[in-house]
């Protein structure tokens, strides 16, 4: 079973690429749907990322970044680089995706996914809005179409 999740804020502009992504793959799977595949918006919620994975054998998970490279990089990157345990405890309003996979990992044992990939995209505006930026939007094609890529194979 392969789990797909997009997170970010949709009002906040590039930061809800991951749930824009998301929400493209779950429109387009309803007129095909995979039954080994299940896409979430998860939106801001770390915690809700741990639960959507359990039993998952694989779990992709799209998100924007703000790192101050290039907007409109896109990153593929192994999730166990990227996770790590909470260090103020488990706490909802401090609980990310990325808490989530160290966590879930812990929690969860073999029924989380192990192999974990996150597609980052570099964010160029954070600010209030709706609207993705033109290298943010240009970006989240591309990943739309690997992914796409990756189901129909």
């Amino acid at each position: 079973m392969l789990t797909i999740i997009g997170c970010g804020n949709l009002n906040r502009s590039d930061d809800g690429v991951g749930v824009l992504i998301a929400q493209r793959i779950q429109r387009a799977l309803q007129d095909t749907p995979l039954l080994n595949v299940r896409v979430y918006d998860c939106g801001t919620g770390g915690m809700e990322v741990m639960f959507q994975a359990r039993g998952s054998t694989a779990l992709i998970i799209i998100d924007a970044s703000s790192t101050g490279s290039e907007p409109g990089a896109i990153y593929q990157v192994p999730g166990e680089v990227l996770e790590q345990l909470p260090t103020q405890g488990y706490s909802l309003h401090d609980f990310r995706w990325d808490h989530a996979i160290a966590a879930g990992r812990k929690i969860f044992g073999e029924d989380f996914p192990s192999e974990v990939t996150v597609y980052l995209i570099e964010a160029e505006n954070l600010g209030l809005g709706l609207e993705l930026s033109p290298s943010v939007a240009k970006a989240a094609e591309q990943v739309y179409a690997e992914l796409m890529l990756k189901l129909q194979a």
